[in-house]
């Protein structure tokens, strides 16, 4: 009965702890999206149709395939769309 309640407990505090973290992720899950929009450094701007993409743990860098050709670009030149 006492390990039972020590699991209660701690499961409680870790939920308790968890909900305060508001927008923050804890766990690195998959998202799709459908459409990307990709700033290049010439100041152009490409639009199209998401193949797929990639973002890399402890980096800026972003992989994001549109029709068929590959950028890699920092996160801050890239808008991911869900429709």
């Amino acid at each position: 009965m006492k390990k039972i309640l020590t699991v209660v407990l701690v499961v409680l505090l870790l939920a308790a702890l968890f909900s305060g973290c508001g927008n923050y992720q804890l766990i690195d899950a998959q998202y799709k999206f459908d459409r990307a929009i990709v700033k290049l450094p010439n100041g152009s701007v490409v639009e199209g149709k998401l193949d797929s993409w990639r973002d890399y743990e402890d980096s800026d860098i972003v992989q994001v395939k549109i029709d068929g050709t590959t950028y890699y670009t920092n996160a801050v030149n890239v808008v991911l769309i869900d429709d």
